[in-house]
């Protein structure tokens, strides 16, 4: 322990540490009340009033959803857009930040300019409405994957740590016969799993959370994500999943909107911790360098 510090020094860490608690605190008091509110009986929800901890325990509501083939579907396709789509955001955006990570790449400085003016700028939401129409992309799964396919700060993040690695390993690789794509996808890929465990959680969340493009481009509510169902309970059609009319007078129609709040966060939740210790190492080393 460091007994050097000053009378300053522990009343400025006392003051952070207070405030990052209540930050804390008011982070979490909203998803312990959807928590809350899931388990509670229709009973004590009627009554109303701020509920933090169930005096009545009840599983009406998640018996109800877990009943219903509408919110299994979405779920289903939920997993399939971020399944698929974070595989594809994350070969994408190797296979463009390794040639841009080399200096002798020719133009390369213009292609970064250009994906740094796509970060800055986008083309607006009718002209891309029009893009993906005019790809025949509309009403199909591949509209929440291919569009955006590759970010522009995550590719300039990667590359910065693309050039981290060593050129002798890569030099040593085309010595023994191994062409460009041998090199990325047995040398640098291996060695870029910090960065490419963080920015699959990235790209994975952002599926997960497929909302406003999902509006936009599926009229087909078969294929609407989880979020987009989500939209329609809460604020839509509060007494109803999909095409599923709410019946039983013992359940309440806020503990089955919590309750399908609770279920759709809930697998990002299982998988955040195994991921969150990548976080600042893979985004850090990949900072570094210009």
């Amino acid at each position: 322990m460091n007994h050097d510090r000053t009378l300053g020094n522990r009343l400025f860490d006392g003051i952070n540490g207070t405030i990052l608690l209540l930050i804390a605190i008011a982070c979490v008091i909203p998803f312990v009340y959807v928590l809350a509110i899931s388990f509670t009986s229709p009973a004590q929800v009627a009554q109303g009033g701020m509920i933090l901890y169930p005096k009545e325990w009840s599983l009406a509501a998640y018996r109800y959803i877990f009943s219903t083939d509408t919110l299994w579907r979405s779920m289903t396709v939920s997993i399939y857009i971020t399944v698929v789509g974070t595989l594809i955001n994350l070969v994408f955006t190797s296979l463009m930040a390794y040639p841009l990570a080399k200096s002798h790449l020719r133009g390369r400085q213009y292609i970064l300019l250009g994906v740094l003016f796509t970060m800055l700028f986008s083309g607006g939401l009718i002209p891309t409405y029009f893009v993906v129409k005019a790809m025949h992309l509309t009403n199909t799964l591949w509209s929440l994957m291919i569009p955006a396919a590759i970010s522009g700060f995550n590719l300039i993040v990667l590359k910065n740590f693309f050039q981290q690695i060593p050129d002798g390993l890569e030099d040593s690789a085309k010595i023994d016969g191994c062409n460009d794509l041998g090199i990325l996808f047995r040398i640098v890929l291996p060695l870029s799993m910090p960065a490419m465990a963080t920015f699959a959680l990235f790209y994975a969340v952002g599926h997960w959370n497929q909302f406003f493009n999902a509006i936009l481009y599926i009229n087909d509510n078969t294929k609407w994500p989880i979020q987009v169902l989500l939209r329609e309970i809460v604020i839509l059609a509060s007494g109803r999943i999909g095409d599923t009319e709410i019946d039983d007078a013992d359940i309440q129609p806020l503990t089955i909107r919590m309750a399908v709040i609770v279920f759709a966060t809930l697998p990002i939740l299982l998988v955040y911790p195994f991921l969150q210790k990548h976080f600042s190492k893979g985004v850090l080393l990949g900072s570094v360098k210009g």
